[in-house]
């Protein structure tokens, strides 16, 4: 029986099903199953094969490395603009990586050996996939590059824009120990930045729950990272047109 919060169109929810021809999105959306992620879930762990690539629709799913001490930081996020999965279609199987849930929603999930055969078998497929690839390296980068030289002020701006560019609105549900994660830094780091853009206005802070105020403002205190990742989206995905 259908589930009355299911989409009646898949393809208007997630930015890569909605560029894909009509003849690949047909041959992909009967193995669309479309399912609950939980905040904090594990989709791909570290080492292990996977078997499922997932186009998120509300969820969010964060790529994150965890060092031998426990320590963490978030390597890129996607959500309704891409593929959680990458590694099926270049060949690696696995990932040093864990995808973790960090906003809950929902996603299309398809077996990986569907993806794998159409990556093979369809030129256009393989064009899209190829320049999110290129979308999730300049994220990569861009990451480092921002935890390193940002403050976590500068960090937690760009991370909550990224977050409305999803389609995130009113009030994201998150624990205080996944931003910590995502953005590399204590827990106290975090809480202490969250408490100065709400001193300023521009969020509402309280302990698992944010909710931006001025968007505008929340722009001016992030740093190019933010807008980086964002013209390269726009450039390779939303420029897209099948050949």
């Amino acid at each position: 029986m259908r589930d009355l919060h299911q989409p009646r169109d898949p393809a208007r929810h997630n930015g890569l099903l909605a560029l894909l021809p009509a003849q690949d999105f047909s041959r992909l959306a009967p193995h669309l199953e479309w399912l609950p992620m939980r905040l904090g879930e594990t989709v791909h762990e570290p080492g292990r094969e996977l078997r499922y690539g997932y186009f998120p629709t509300t969820a969010i799913v964060s790529l994150v490395y965890i060092l031998a001490s426990g320590a963490s930081a978030e390597q890129a996020s996607i959500g309704n603009e891409g593929l959680v999965g990458m590694p099926l279609l270049l060949g690696g199987n696995t990932t040093v990586s864990t995808s973790v849930v960090q906003t809950a929603g929902h996603a299309y999930r398809v077996p990986g050996r569907v993806l794998k055969e159409m990556f093979v078998e369809s030129p256009e497929f393989q064009r899209l996939l190829l320049r999110y690839t290129q979308v999730l390296v300049t994220q990569v980068a861009q990451t480092a590059v921002c935890n390193r030289g940002h403050s976590i002020e500068q960090q937690l701006c760009r991370w909550l824009l990224a977050m409305l560019d999803r389609g995130v609105t009113g009030e994201l549900v998150v624990t205080q120990e996944l931003v910590a994660n995502a953005l590399g830094v204590r827990s106290e780091g975090v809480t202490e930045a969250a408490g100065r853009l709400q001193r300023a206005g521009i969020i509402s802070y309280r302990r698992g729950h944010i909710s931006v105020q001025d968007r505008a403002r929340l722009e001016t205190g992030s740093c190019e990272c933010y807008g980086v990742v964002k013209d390269e989206v726009k450039r390779l995905l939303a420029g897209y047109r099948a050949r």
